[in-house]
């Protein structure tokens, strides 16, 4: 295999050719075998440092700190990438030591030896366009990780809301499907009061529905950048002007409002965002799981559990138990919760443990966050197609549930008065008796005519308030 000699201050490698990444790339290879998971898995990682490279290569050129055709090159590069060429290039470790320095070494690298040969040089003819002296010029590590770590997460969780939308969609056109559906409400695992069934799927879907607005409280945050900020925020090694115009190029190419940070030293130390954006995800996370909870005993049993609804059967449950099958899609909506919530202490800790002025923990924040949104994404996705889409209701199973339940005493309270219903309740469960027996047949304190008013199915589902 023919190779060249790329060097650092380290000393000297035989690089592969046919690789377009260099030096610093190969000796991170060497360094973190943590994840086994490669940069190229995370697109919007990718692009985004495309984006951070060819706005740089923009502004640069503007303030004449190189020659156009230098950024053009580099320009032509991060368009390449940003088409979906290269990404097997990028194959740094997703975590890793140095603050995210390999990855981005890794984008100057490669994007240099594309420019390289779109000007009609070889790889590694670093003299004619440099991975640091013109890919990453104005730059430092430390803002254009976070600046491209940002407009990823921006571009993720414009996918993650459309999946929460959609599962929130799916629990509300169940909650009309079901609203005509009498089933017994339910605390501390007790009966309750009645209610529909479809209200019971409505408040899931507004449950999820309020998880949009707060996903877009913490992208406000997260379009903060510090580009231009350099080392530690003090703007060293950057042309006056360029950060305000490496930011307005951001926007430009990206579609993101994106806004550069007030305090440059502040913003390159500062983890705030992501710890708000965990918890976030923590949040929905938490939310995801009850529900996943609700669903798998709702439809327990069937015969000797709630069997109020019916989830889709999707593969047998067991090796022993024949015509077993288990609610396997809440299961695993219940354990990406919990990777979800173990995340967000992974992300709680890295963001406290930088020191001074930079969060040298970032590249393990980005992973617990790409994790987080993706796997959360999946697990929406999956619980609408594969389990709420086609559940199906025991409407008759229900109703007569609710109609021999002793909660359903509560509704003659105002009535009767609190002793009163206290001793039919008492005397329903004790002699194994239904609240109409004994309240109406026996002691005839409801007459017939009151008893079909309060019980209805509208006055059940929508109670009024009758004495």
């Amino acid at each position: 295999m023919a190779t060249r000699k790329e060097h650092d201050f380290v000393g000297e490698l035989e690089i592969p050719n046919d690789k377009y990444y260099g030096i610093q790339t190969y000796r991170a290879m060497d360094n973190f075998h943590i994840t086994g998971i490669q940069l190229s898995t995370e697109p919007f990682m990718v692009n985004a440092l495309a984006y951070v490279k060819k706005a740089a290569a923009m502004a640069n050129a503007d303030l004449g700190i190189f020659d156009r055709e230098i950024a053009d090159a580099i320009c032509f590069a991060c368009d390449e990438i940003l088409e979906g060429k290269y990404h097997d290039q990028f194959v740094t470790d997703l975590i890793q030591g140095g603050a995210g320095t390999s990855v981005n070494m890794n984008a100057n690298e490669v994007i240099a030896n594309i420019a390289l040969e779109k000007l009609g040089h070889k790889k590694g003819e670093y003299k004619y366009c440099h991975p640091n002296n013109h890919v990453n010029c104005s730059q430092s590590t430390n803002d254009a990780y976070p600046t491209a770590f940002r407009i990823a997460l921006l571009k993720r969780l414009d996918t993650y809301k459309e999946a929460l939308k959609a599962l929130s969609d799916s629990f509300r056109r169940k909650g009309e499907e079901f609203k005509d559906v009498l089933k017994m409400g339910r605390t501390q695992l007790q009966d309750a009061v009645p209610m529909s069934l479809g209200a019971e799927f409505i408040g899931w879907a507004n449950t999820i529905a309020e998880e949009l607005s707060r996903v877009d409280g913490a992208k406000n945050l997260i379009r903060e950048i510090n580009m231009g900020a350099t080392a530690i925020g003090t703007r060293v090694n950057a042309p006056e002007e360029y950060p305000e115009l490496v930011t307005k190029y951001l926007v430009k190419i990206t579609g993101s409002p994106l806004f550069l940070a007030e305090d440059l030293i502040e913003a390159t130390s500062d983890t705030g965002a992501y710890v708000q954006l965990s918890g976030v995800m923590k949040r929905t996370a938490v939310k995801l799981s009850k529900i996943a909870n609700d669903l798998r005993l709702l439809s327990s049993g069937p015969r000797a559990g709630l069997n109020e609804i019916n989830l889709p059967q999707r593969q047998p449950g067991s090796s022993i138990m024949p015509g077993k099958v288990n609610p396997v899609i809440p299961e695993v909506v219940n354990q990406v919760a919990f990777y979800v919530i173990g995340a967000d202490m992974t992300v709680t800790m890295a963001a406290e443990a930088g020191q001074l002025q930079l969060n040298v923990m970032e590249p393990v924040i980005s992973y617990s966050l790409f994790n987080s949104i993706s796997y959360l994404t999946k697990a929406c996705d999956t619980l609408r197609t594969k389990a709420i889409d086609g559940i199906t209701a025991n409407a008759d199973h229900t109703r007569e549930m609710v109609m021999h339940s002793v909660g359903i005493v509560t509704l003659l309270n105002p009535i009767l008065g609190y002793e009163e219903s206290s001793s039919i309740a008492k005397e329903a469960l004790d002699e194994n008796k239904s609240i109409y027996e004994i309240a109406v047949k026996e002691r005839k304190l409801i007459s017939q005519e009151k008893w079909d008013e309060l019980f209805q199915l509208q006055n059940l589902i929508n109670p009024k308030f009758i004495r």
